[in-house]
């Protein structure tokens, strides 16, 4: 079990958890939210929490739907009638594909032509919108969600809301709510290779170094380890084990490289110090000794996993769901049987087991019309059921029980003619392409027992040895920006992190000599903004700081 520090709730914290009740929806109609009349009325959060969601009055909800090719939409999923059947709601989505759904986010939302629910959105994606009122401040009707308000008192998540806090002292993304903190990106290893060569799973980085030094020295002609995304994954993931941040781990390259230092209450600029240096000097040992295949910064997804999947390489970075796809491929190219491999656990370096991570995923803008909708309390409670009660999620998750799974002594079953994630796979029905459940718009968060119920075992085994392995780290405060301030520090942010992004890749791939030319990197983040921006960041948090931290 993930372990945490236990956090007081802030005065500021508190008094937008309570500014629900000061929050009021216009002439909204009488809602039967509720299994009976009386959960309605009831002072208790977790009493309401229990209920069902049921409208007397027929609903219907738009939404704007993220169209995934790996299950394309349809209008006759058995998701949609179900959820009416439960709720006497009716979505009426607006799809978008996935590639062009944040552009396609924008327009809508600019133009006034957004519908009342905008899922998969991703923390800071919001900010952009909050100046123009186009978007709910949600964090004022969270009374009005008993579901979503008693998973955050339950869980201790307040802390964690913090994040999403901006200048007002509101917050605009109702964010997905974990249970656990999870960490799904690691590195899947031949294990059959380990095995051939007598070597352990490595559990630190020097391990790991050490692992792909044996490969290579038996395979001379390969790279043993081959990337995916860019390197971004792994960059996020050797930063965070240094205590500093690049790749994914830095926005993905969209972030500003600052790093809050926890014993100074300060913040500081990453890339200019000796742990990002050391960062950067591990990464080019990869590279510069033929382990880390140079093309992993800019080869394409498809290549990455061919190179692995025909044994071409033997170390590959992943999630749970990526490592069932690769079993499936190389059970094809290399025969059953003849590999094994392990998805492991992150490896530990100079920060030790600690990492960071948060209980929170992408999430839900509203739109602010909602607020003046005849029926806006109807409206926030069935989101509230749908995303956030133990009912709408399992729905969502595993569909319709005697239709999709079954369920004995509180143990469900996926049907037998039924695949999902590596379970039944030769089953002719899938639970995401032909039934629509389980699927990213509406499947995220919730318990833990929730979210293993359809993990395989490996799975299963992976996230439980993570769980037992790490803690987080200490969550950075917010930075919350006015307007001037926030186009003050976008000037600078955005040169200065194409810059390092840049020297970043050059430093790996020693096209740049780490030596050589690292006081020259130092100076031009200084002279792109760097101390600027920090000192910026650092009035921000002192002006702000009783805010935030006030208890």
């Amino acid at each position: 079990m993930r372990k945490g520090t236990k956090r007081v709730v802030s005065a500021a914290l508190a008094a937008v958890l309570a500014a629900g009740t000061m929050a009021g929806c216009g002439n909204s109609s009488s809602s039967s939210a509720a299994a009976s009349n009386s959960a309605a009325s009831t002072s208790s959060t977790a009493a309401k929490a229990q209920g069902k969601f049921w409208v007397d009055e027929p609903l219907t909800v738009t939404m704007l739907y993220n169209d995934n090719t790996a299950y394309p939409m349809k209008n006759d999923w058995l998701l949609w009638k179900a959820i009416k059947e439960k709720t006497n709601v009716t979505i009426k989505y607006q799809s978008v594909p996935m590639s062009d759904y944040n552009t396609k986010r924008s327009l809508l939302i600019s133009s006034g032509d957004a519908p009342q629910v905008i899922p998969k959105t991703y923390p800071g994606q919001e900010v952009q919108y909050i100046s123009s009122g186009t978007i709910l401040p949600v964090s004022d009707y969270i009374d009005k969600m008993p579901n979503y308000k008693a998973k955050v008192e339950k869980w201790n998540m307040s802390a964690e809301l913090k994040s999403l806090l901006q200048k007002d002292g509101k917050y605009y993304l109702l964010p997905g709510l974990h249970e656990k903190a999870k960490i799904d990106y690691s590195y899947l290893i031949r294990t059959d290779i380990l095995k051939q060569l007598n070597l352990s799973v490595p559990t630190t980085y020097d391990e790991f170094y050490n692992v792909l030094k044996a490969i290579k020295a038996k395979y001379p002609n390969s790279y043993p380890f081959s990337d995916r995304f860019k390197g971004d994954s792994t960059l996020s993931l050797v930063s965070d084990a240094f205590n500093v941040k690049a790749g994914w781990g830095n926005g993905g390259g969209g972030g500003n490289y600052c790093g809050f230092d926890q014993s100074a209450k300060q913040w500081k600029y990453l890339p200019t110090t000796n742990e990002y240096k050391d960062f950067l000097t591990y990464m080019r040992k990869l590279v510069a000794e033929g382990l880390m295949d140079p093309e992993s910064f800019s080869q394409t997804d498809d290549q990455a996993t061919a190179k692995f999947t025909t044994g071409k390489s033997f170390v590959i970075n992943t999630n749970t769901q990526f490592t069932q796809t690769l079993t499936q491929d190389m059970t094809k190219t290399l025969g059953k049987d003849k590999f094994s491999m392990e998805q492991i656990t992150p490896p530990t370096g100079k920060a030790g087991a600690k990492v960071t991570g948060n209980r929170l995923e992408n999430g839900i803008m509203l739109n602010a019309s909602i607020a003046d909708d005849a029926r806006c309390d109807d409206i926030l409670g069935f989101i509230d059921w749908l995303w956030y009660s133990d009912e709408g999620q399992t729905l969502t998750k595993w569909g319709v029980e005697g239709t999709t799974y079954t369920e004995s002594n509180g143990v469900k079953t996926l049907k037998s003619d039924i695949t999902f994630n590596g379970i039944n796979p030769t089953a002719t029905k899938d639970l995401r392409k032909d039934y629509g459940f389980s699927g990213g718009v509406f499947s995220y968060g919730g318990s833990e027992d929730l979210k293993q119920s359809l993990m395989n075992d490996m799975e299963k085994n992976y996230f439980k040895t993570n769980n037992e392995k790490f803690t987080l780290k200490d969550a950075e405060p917010p930075i919350l920006f006015d307007d001037d301030q926030r186009e003050q520090a976008n000037s600078i942010i955005t040169p200065l992190t194409d810059y390092v992004d840049s020297m970043t890749q050059k430093f790996i791939l020693g096209t740049a000599d780490l030596n050589k030319d690292w006081d020259t990197f130092k100076s031009e983040c200084e002279k792109k903004g760097s101390t600027k921006l920090v000192e910026l960041f650092n009035k921000i948090y002192a002006d702000t700081k009783d805010t935030i931290n006030k208890k």
